[in-house]
């Protein structure tokens, strides 16, 4: 007999906390229409968004049916969850064309022919809502009371939580009872920080049509100090690779930390669960073996073996040695832009390694800078022709960041 979904995603490390946990089995002996919400603040998919969408995968392969449910009316307001600020305000321009782009990462990951998985807007129904019948039939089931109590409202009330983030829990919930009311949908899944919602949903759906829902959420991606991974010097670690490129994204994984390879690697990729724990169990310098095979999963697929491929001969020639220099991120300048920017300092700054010449000058000040792997100790070292060997100019900006700079 099959493994339980249930009891896959909870070895693989997903489950969190779950409502009417042994009824929930029974329901998923059965296929059943389940969904998450993303709300399109952006044009890309986040690493935070990834878990999930793992998830999603699974319970597909589960045979189960995924709703991708885009928060076109939501995404007007703002989820207020761990936010100490109101968010800013998107236009339905935006928010329309940002669903577009979430579309295009997630069929990567998910099966939307013949609506084994379908993609659905919460602006649907929410954006033409009439308010006083929206009072009447969901807003009467919730307790201001108990609402004042959630977890999403706690550090916004410090500051000064609006009544319009103050609507989100029960535009959330109705979400639930239109998507089961349209397509039977029975579960939600979310990140953990999303608990106080998703029970508002579960709860409106017994209210209201007295049949079962449950909820489930995952556990953040932490790491073993209890930080946010996926973040990076320049922000969120993005799906869209013109956002984070392959390699900086492969970079990512291949340096997390030992004690958070095992967790990675059962929550980010599909490999069996007796090859994670063997990975996992890796010891000393041979772990590096293990976040080799991470980052190469991983970025394979969020960009496809081509760029994982690219991505790990990049890594192999900056930190192995003797291998192909054509996939290290490049920028090429013209004579007449070095003549412009004759200091290495200058050139970090052209080519984008640093934010401004003050913050190229600190870190040659600290250390962390070498060029062709020599340290780099005089801020206003110039470039010297030898400085551009046959492949280029190799910088590198603190332990993991490398950049080529080739002349025209």
């Amino acid at each position: 007999m099959a493994e339980h979904i249930l009891d896959i995603l909870k070895e693989r490390g997903f489950v969190a906390q779950v409502t009417f946990e042994e009824d929930l089995y029974k329901q998923l002996e059965k296929p059943t229409t389940f969904y998450v919400g993303f709300d399109p603040t952006a044009d890309s998919l986040h690493i935070g968004h990834y878990i999930p969408i793992i998830a999603m995968a699974h319970m597909q392969r589960a045979g189960h049916r995924p709703i991708a449910l885009m928060g076109g009316g939501t995404g007007m307001i703002g989820d207020p969850s761990g936010k100490s600020d109101l968010r800013k305000m998107l236009t339905v321009e935006d928010i329309d064309h940002n669903i577009e782009c979430f579309k295009k990462q997630m069929s990567k990951f998910l099966d939307f022919s013949d609506d084994k998985a379908i993609i659905v807007n919460n602006g649907d129904w929410l954006r033409n809502l009439n308010y006083i019948e929206f009072l009447r039939e969901i807003g009467v089931h919730f307790s201001v009371n108990r609402m004042l109590t959630a977890e999403c409202y706690k550090q916004r009330m410090e500051k000064g939580l609006t009544f319009l983030e103050f609507n989100y829990m029960i535009m959330q919930s109705y979400d639930f009872l239109e998507l089961y009311r349209r397509y039977g949908c029975r579960l939600q899944l979310g990140g953990d920080d999303q608990w106080s919602n998703m029970l508002g949903g579960a709860d409106l759906i017994r209210r209201k049509e007295r049949e079962d829902a449950f909820a489930l959420t995952f556990k953040l991606l932490l790491t073993s100090e209890g930080k946010k991974m996926g973040k990076t010097e320049r922000g969120a670690l993005w799906l869209d690779a013109s956002k984070t490129s392959p390699y900086e994204f492969y970079q990512y994984w291949r340096n997390v930390g030992d004690q958070d390879v095992e967790k990675c690697l059962a929550l980010l990729t599909f490999l069996p669960m007796d090859e994670v724990r063997r990975l996992g169990a890796l010891r000393d310098s041979e772990i590096n073996i293990a976040k080799t095979v991470l980052a190469y999963e991983v970025t394979k697929l969020i960009h496809g073996q081509d760029e994982a491929e690219k991505a790990k001969a990049a890594t192999e020639a900056l930190f192995g040695g003797g291998a192909d220099m054509a996939h290290v991120p490049t920028s090429q300048i013209t004579a007449a832009q070095l003549a412009e920017n004759p200091r290495v300092i200058d050139v970090m700054t052209l080519v984008g390694l640093c934010k401004s010449k003050g913050e190229g000058r600190r870190l040659i000040q600290g250390g962390g800078v070498y060029v062709n792997n020599v340290q780099l100790k005089n801020p206003d070292e110039l470039c010297v022709p030898d400085m551009f060997e046959a492949d280029g100019m190799l910088i590198r900006k603190g332990k993991k960041v490398y950049h080529l700079v080739t002349l025209a």
